[in-house]
């Protein structure tokens, strides 16, 4: 497993708000601060050179600020306190895979050569525009088909500003915006399922577990600052990268693909596929300089994708039942030990007990004090560390720690993760 990055700050990579917002103060807990608001929607589009002659095309909508760019939710990698719990309160046990996947899509027509453009051809009438109020003032991400009967699934902070019951719109290329209800949102997986009033959608196949590779070519498909049906290329840069991004309730925990094509605000709930058309990660969040957490945020060719095995599992959950589960381990971590790894707390605090009774941890002989140093084989770094690491496994699923007690001795245990819904 890769290490995690260290000290770089994140970017949601949309919504792409396109009207001002209150001004940003730093997050205590995440040790984070939001960008600064975004100009009035009025401002004008970014200066580019005039295009050659091309047909007719359909209706954008608001137009683009360059300054939304420095819009989204900031987070940080081992920055800060992270108010998070693992419990088991009123959570259930299940096998792995217990869950029923989406029904097999017809797989996209793809040409034999491999080639981008061919891909290009194949996927883009199956992703989607996203805008969050009236002509998306609330803000504009990206989606894809995933059900041919309108199942459309994207980011859940892309459609997080609509939480209050706002207006969502989904536009495929060549159709008109259609209206769209929420079947389900995750802020931890950052993953959301909408529904609209379609059929015979084209629906994208998610790649197979453990197909995709460090090197391997990726297209990433959305609307970057609103320019839908964008496509760029990149490849694969790492595996299994420990991402915690967004702020306050919206924190989600990415085990995450790392890729160099080039995604930006807006691009945010699209797919990134291989050139076979198999989508294998959601984008969602972009790395930016440590200098420029107050300047306008773009891709500096570190972007970040939620692996498909998680994002298909996440979805059919919530279509099946409207919430998802999380696997957890039933321990309270110690928030403030700053030392390698991750600790239980070594004694109660307010309501807090160190190792939930009854849950997989006190049945795998977790104590309290005990320091979690592993996972699988991976070092844990901290406990942020270690909420990826258990976000990124299955409920049911059997997990070998090592733990070191307080007489600083080393032990090995077996875990099996319980089921519980935030």
């Amino acid at each position: 497993m890769n290490e995690p990055t260290e000290r770089i700050p994140l970017d949601r990579t949309g919504p792409l708000p396109v009207a001002g917002e209150p001004e940003a103060r730093p997050s205590a807990e995440t040790g984070a601060t939001p960008y600064p608001p975004a100009p009035q929607a009025q401002a004008p589009r970014p200066q580019v050179s005039p295009p050659p002659p091309a047909r007719p095309r359909r209706r954008r909508g608001t137009p683009i600020v360059l300054a939304a760019l420095v819009a989204g939710l900031v987070g940080g990698l081992g920055g800060g306190i992270l108010a998070q719990t693992l419990e088991v309160d009123g959570g259930t046990t299940q096998e792995p895979g217990a869950t029923a996947g989406l029904p097999d899509p017809v797989p996209v027509a793809v040409a034999p050569d491999g080639s981008v453009q061919a891909l290009s051809k194949a996927v883009l009438p199956s992703v989607a525009l996203i805008s969050v109020g009236s002509a998306g003032v609330e803000g504009q991400g990206s989606g894809f088909v995933i059900r041919e009967d309108g199942y459309v699934l994207t980011n859940h902070h892309v459609i997080r500003p609509a939480a209050g019951g706002g207006q969502i719109t989904v536009e495929l290329p060549g159709q008109e915006p259609v209206a769209a209800e929420v079947v389900g949102s995750d802020p931890a997986y950052d993953i959301a399922v909408l529904k609209v009033d379609r059929q015979g959608l084209t629906p994208l196949p998610f790649a197979e577990p453990d197909s995709v590779e460090v090197g391997q070519t990726v297209v990433a498909v959305g609307a970057p600052l609103g320019l839908d049906s964008t496509v760029t290329a990149g490849i694969v840069s790492a595996l299994d990268r420990p991402v915690v991004a967004g702020q306050d309730e919206a924190v989600s925990y990415i085990n995450a693909i790392q890729t160099d094509a080039a995604i930006n605000p807006g691009n945010s709930g699209g797919p990134l596929l291989d050139l076979a058309g198999n989508v294998v990660g959601v984008n969602s969040a972009i790395a930016q300089l440590p200098t420029s957490a107050r300047s306008p945020a773009g891709s500096i060719g570190l972007g970040f994708a939620i692996p498909a095995e998680q994002a298909e599992r996440t979805a059919t959950q919530l279509i099946e039942t409207g919430t998802s589960q999380h696997p957890v381990m039933g321990v309270h971590i110690d928030l403030l030990y700053t030392g390698d790894g991750a600790r239980v707390l070594d004694e109660v605090r307010g309501e807090a007990s160190p190792v939930i009774p009854g849950g997989p941890a006190e049945a795998a002989g977790v104590r309290p004090g005990d320091v979690i140093v592993s996972v699988d084989g991976t070092r844990i770094r901290d406990a942020q560390h270690l909420l990826v690491e258990l976000r990124s496994r299955q409920v049911g699923e059997t997990v070998e720690m090592v733990l070191r007690g307080e007489d600083g001795e080393e032990r090995t245990v077996r875990i099996v993760l319980a089921g519980a819904e935030d």
